[in-house]
């Protein structure tokens, strides 16, 4: 089998891959962007993988005219710029001694050696420069045509090694699995069994990652998943994932959001679990608050604005466990649309101060009770 695209044809790619292959060494494409192209979908960073060590890739570039940028050296990873493009070509490696994200390395010669420290099969597969797919490790392509999460060897080692690999595991479900194919039984013991792991990884890396998870076509399985075995609560204790499907039914024709997902799924507060920015928390404590509302659609896109007003329209229905009228998005559209008649200056001299503010909300409440029909004169009368 063979990759392709304009991402491994490009000039620039293939610049990086005739450098090391012309210096004697062995240089591959690897992992997303190999997983990527052979399921058809767009390719955006490209990685290499070769037995060339640091300081040699570095030479070699600059032998190549090439610029090449240290940015992970202790790692293995040298950034070689092309045509204005970076690309990050790593060492082939071997774990000496692992403890959670921290690991003992050495470089390695072989392929498989390098091939045997990734995370799940199909991110194990490599790509020589002419698109040529290789398998070293045997089973990732398939796993990856048949859509099964799998880890390489045991899964309790590779989560061992790094417990975000847990979390990482039930996205790769999301955006890569089969959702009519039972989970991987194996993964999802060792999941279970070292889910209290997950405690020692911070909150950014875990809000990433349930960012990523939330965002994929339909996470409901995964989700499910991830509380029966137990992760779920470790990530987001009291969290519900009962709603999750209903609300991916509802979300047809519309782009998934992954706040609204959170909204449904998790307690009242985890902006501090998932280290949420102050814009997100802002717009998920709006969303929340105008769901437990009674507003008419029309007033929720008033209030809200379209966006976040169908956020909370899904959110609320989501929660009360009911479908949505044809046309909901039009009255949100149309209450979006809707201008307050009146301005501060309109209510003075007679209001003043902290007055003027109050009245000037009251008359405004009531204008959208009316469904906005109450004209200018009415609201002064």
């Amino acid at each position: 089998m063979k990759a392709s695209g304009t991402w491994l044809s490009d000039t620039a790619t293939q610049a990086v891959l005739a450098m090391l292959a012309q210096g004697g060494h062995q240089a591959f494409c690897v992992g997303g962007c190999v997983r990527d192209a052979l399921i058809g979908r767009g390719v955006s960073d490209v990685d290499i993988a070769t037995d060339a060590h640091p300081q040699t890739v570095i030479d070699l570039a600059a032998r190549a005219g090439l610029k090449a940028v240290p940015t992970g050296i202790d790692h293995g990873t040298i950034t070689v710029v092309a045509e204005g493009r970076g690309f990050e070509v790593t060492t082939f490696r071997r774990d000496v001694e692992t403890f959670g994200r921290h690991a003992v390395i050495a470089f390695a010669d072989r392929l498989e050696d390098d091939a045997a420290r990734r995370d799940f099969t199909m991110n194990a597969l490599y790509a020589r420069a002419d698109g040529t797919v290789v398998d070293p490790l045997g089973g990732g392509l398939a796993d990856l045509v048949q859509r099964r999460v799998r880890f390489v060897g045991e899964p309790a080692d590779r989560i061992r090694e790094d417990y975000l690999r847990i979390l990482r595991f039930f996205r790769f479900q999301a955006h890569f699995g089969d959702p009519l194919r039972p989970m991987d039984g194996a993964a999802l013991a060792a999941c279970a069994a070292h889910a209290g792991g997950m405690a020692q990884l911070s909150q950014e890396r875990v809000g990433a990652e349930m960012r990523k998870l939330l965002a994929a076509p339909d996470p409901a399985p995964a989700v499910e998943g991830m509380a029966q075995t137990g992760v779920l609560g470790v990530i987001l204790p009291g969290a519900d994932p009962s709603g999750l499907r209903l609300m991916v039914h509802l979300e047809a024709g519309i782009a998934p959001g992954w706040l609204r997902r959170l909204a449904v799924l998790a307690p009242q507060d985890p902006e501090t679990t998932l280290r949420l920015t102050r814009a997100e928390a802002r717009n998920l404590a709006r969303i929340r608050d105008h769901a437990a509302t009674d507003a008419s659609l029309a007033a929720l896109g008033y209030w809200l604005g379209a966006d976040p007003g169908a956020d909370a329209a899904l959110l609320r229905a989501a929660r009360a466990r009911e479908l949505l009228a044809p046309g909901w998005q039009d009255e949100i559209a149309r209450g979006a649309e809707q201008r307050f008649p009146l301005k501060a200056r309109d209510l003075m001299p007679d209001y003043n101060g902290p007055a003027l503010g109050q009245r000037l909300r009251e008359l405004e409440w009531r204008w959208v009770a009316s469904d906005f029909t109450l004209t200018r004169a009415q609201l002064l009368a």
